[in-house]
Order: C-alpha cells, then sequence, then structure tokens
C-alpha cells in the first residue's frame, strides 16, 4: 500500500501490486473528483471503498427497521414488508461477498480488502450486529501475521486492536472477555513463534494496548506466557517490562528499600521518620511510583492525599517513590504530601525502579507488613474500593 499526499496534506491510498497506475481529478481533498482510469487493482479498490461504506449504511437502516417489525407488535402483523426487509439486507450481504469472493485470485487487493472490510465494520458488528461477533473474532484469529503483505497493508496495528476490542466489547461478563483475549493470545503466540523478530513486535503493542485499556489479567497472562514460552527470545527491553507481572504479582514478596538521598515526610518528626521500607509501623503499606513529568501522576498522587487520613484510619501508610532527576521539580510535587515521599534523581536507573520492575507511571503497590504483595491497584479509586470492602467492611480473611 501507499498513498499520495497533497499540499493540504490529504492522503489518496492505492495499491502498489506492480500495475502501471494512472489517476485523474481536480483535489484529493474532493474525493468525488479523483477516478482511477488505469491499473486493474486500483479500480478494484476504488469502486469497492466507493460501495463497501454505502452497502453497511443501508444494512445499519435495515438492521434497525428489521429489529422494528420483528419485536413490535404494530409491525410484526406485516409479514411481506418484514420478509422483504430480510431478503435486502441477505441480498446487500451476498453482493458484498460475491465482490469479494469475484476478485483475480493471487491478486494483493484479493489479500487487501477483506482485512479493510473487516476494520471498517468492527463497531457497528459490536453495536448493531453481534450476532456476527464470534464469526468475526473467528476471522482476526485465522490471520497469518507472518505474511509479509500484511507488513506491507499498514493494518498491522489496527487490526490487533480491533481484534481484542471486539472481544473487549462482546457483551460477555468480564471473566468470558478474558478466557477469549486469553485464547487470542494463545493462538498468536503459535502463529508468531516462527518470526521472534515480529513476534515481539507485535505483542509489545498488544501488551501495551491491553495495559492502555486496564485489561490487566489479559496482558499479565500475555507477560507469563511469553517469559515462561522456551521456543523463542524476547527482547531484553520488552521482557523487562513482563518481568513486572512474574516478579511483581500477587503473593509475591517486594524487595525492601532504604530511604536515601532526598526524603519529604510532613507527618513524621525527625527522630521518628523510618530509614526504609521495613521500618514502617503501618500494618500496610502502598507504595506508589510516579514523576512531575507524568501526565496522569499529579493527579493520582493528589487523590492519594485525599484518601490519606481515611487510609491512615486503617492502619495504611503511603510512601511515593519519585522517578524525577530534577531536585526543584521533586520538591516542588512532594511538599504538600501527607506521606513519606523519596528520590534518589536515578529515574528508570534508580535501584528501587529497578527492584519494583517498574516501567509505567503511576504504579501501585499494596503491600502488607511483611511486604507480601496484596494488591496491584490501578487507581486511587480502586485502592479505595479494596480498602472499603476488606478493611472497613472487615472482609479480608487473613
Amino acid at each position: 500500500m501507499g498513498f499520495l499526499k497533497a499540499s493540504d496534506n490529504k492522503a489518496y491510498f492505492i495499491i502498489l501490486s506492480g500495475e502501471d497506475i494512472e489517476i485523474s481529478g481536480e483535489l484529493l481533498a474532493n474525493i468525488e473528483t479523483v477516478k482511477t482510469l488505469k491499473g486493474a487493482e486500483n479500480q478494484l479498490f476504488e469502486q469497492y471503498s466507493s460501495e463497501h461504506p454505502r452497502r453497511e449504511q443501508a444494512l445499519s437502516a435495515l438492521d434497525y427497521l428489521n429489529k422494528i417489525y420483528n419485536l413490535d407488535t404494530l409491525f410484526s402483523i406485516h409479514e411481506t414488508a418484514r420478509q422483504g426487509i430480510e431478503n435486502e439486507i441477505k441480498r446487500i450481504k451476498d453482493e458484498d461477498s460475491l465482490f469479494l469472493a469475484n476478485l483475480p485470485k493471487n491478486s494483493y487487493i484479493s489479500y487487501y480488502l477483506p482485512l479493510r472490510k473487516i476494520l471498517s465494520s468492527v463497531s457497528t458488528i459490536a453495536q448493531y450486529r453481534s450476532e456476527e461477533i464470534p464469526a468475526s473474532i473467528d476471522f482476526f484469529r485465522n490471520i497469518d501475521y507472518t505474511d509479509l503483505r500484511l507488513h506491507k497493508s499498514g493494518l498491522q496495528a489496527d487490526l490487533i486492536e480491533s481484534h481484542f476490542w471486539l472481544i473487549e466489547n462482546s457483551g460477555k461478563q468480564l471473566d468470558s472477555v478474558y478466557i477469549e483475549m486469553n485464547k487470542s493470545i494463545d493462538i498468536l503466540i503459535e502463529n508468531l513463534l516462527a518470526d521472534e523478530k515480529k513476534l515481539n513486535e507485535i505483542f509489545e503493542h498488544l501488551f501495551n494496548f491491553l495495559e492502555k485499556r486496564s485489561l490487566f489479567k489479559s496482558s499479565e497472562y500475555l507477560a507469563l506466557k511469553l517469559l515462561n514460552e522456551q521456543s523463542c527470545t524476547v527482547d531484553m527491553d520488552f521482557a523487562s517490562q513482563l518481568e513486572n507481572y512474574r516478579a511483581m504479582k500477587t503473593g509475591n514478596i517486594a524487595a525492601d528499600f532504604n530511604f536515601e538521598k532526598d526524603v519529604i515526610a510532613n507527618g513524621y518528626e525527625k527522630t521518628n521518620l523510618p530509614k526504609k521500607l521495613s521500618e514502617i509501623k503501618a500494618k500496610y503499606t502502598v507504595v506508589v511510583f510516579g514523576a512531575s513529568w507524568c501526565a496522569h501522576c499529579p493527579q493520582e498522587l493528589a487523590k492519594l492525599t485525599n484518601l490519606y487520613k481515611k487510609l491512615n484510619a486503617q492502619s495504611i501508610e503511603i510512601v511515593f517513590v519519585s522517578l524525577d532527576q530534577d531536585e526543584e521539580k521533586f520538591k516542588s510535587l512532594a511538599k504538600v504530601f501527607p506521606f513519606i515521599s523519596i528520590c534518589d534523581y536515578q529515574k528508570w536507573d534508580s535501584p528501587v525502579v529497578k527492584a519494583y520492575h517498574v516501567f509505567a507511571t503511576p504504579s501501585m503497590y499494596l503491600l502488607d507488613n511483611k511486604r507480601e504483595i496484596l494488591l496491584r491497584p490501578n487507581s486511587a479509586e480502586h485502592l479505595e474500593a479494596w480498602v472499603d470492602w476488606y478493611l472497613v467492611q472487615g472482609n479480608l480473611s487473613r
């Protein structure tokens, strides 16, 4: 795939399959004026790019009508009209499928257009055509991600994200969503074992996507699956990210560390300030990693500050480990916090950061007084919900 770019930054996509191409038109921004005069695959691409969205628009309207004519007694008595709507839905779907089936065999366009079709339909399928979700997920699972044609298509990242977005939005309970996601991860690993470079590229993108969408059970599953896979080698930087889930999983013992370099602890007298994590007298400790340069950290730290009295009442202390490198910025950020804040100004090279396998900020860990990891909260709200259920309401059995 390629594209032509005009001075107004509008792009016009073309199929680069080795054929001669000739197009004419006024402006790329005015797509209706652009016509492909030469190049069979590009003419087919142009035709489908014009017709498929119109079919999808008609299908959305007909699906809406079909539901009314099936569910509303005012309309359901009109069998001829209802049958006519269903017939038209089938005709449009068949017409679209027939176009794709009749594309020249072994042509790039016959490979590319079905991928484009699924990408353009995912949100509509999730919202209006849920009966198509299982077949669509199977389509994603059957894609060969080692195919060089996919690499040239520019669709790889979108296909990965749409695959897991559709599972997430399939209408199932979250536990079932994770089961389906983990099944897809297994299939992807099996497909990519023969191509380590592609495996690392795709799974790093998928891991970050799952983390971004707070789908932590599946990002943990992915991490542990790859780290325990004997048939492939994970890149060092990516492996360090994944190791966070193996080394810092619930039930493990977190590393002790000294409060070195700069320490700000507004709630403590100097005489009773702990010198290391294990000296904290509270029953529980929340270790928070963040920095002034982190977009979401100040907001999360402010929420933790507001929660501090409530947490303290349940014998919970907070230790903020800053990844700042600038002394002024650290002190400006931490001076208002009622909890312990420390910074050694080594950013990602800090021994504490490395010991906790931190790869993103903010990151939080709830520890008991033996430093056993009880929870990896993804937000202050998540932490508060745990405290309310297990400590305030007394549902913690230890």
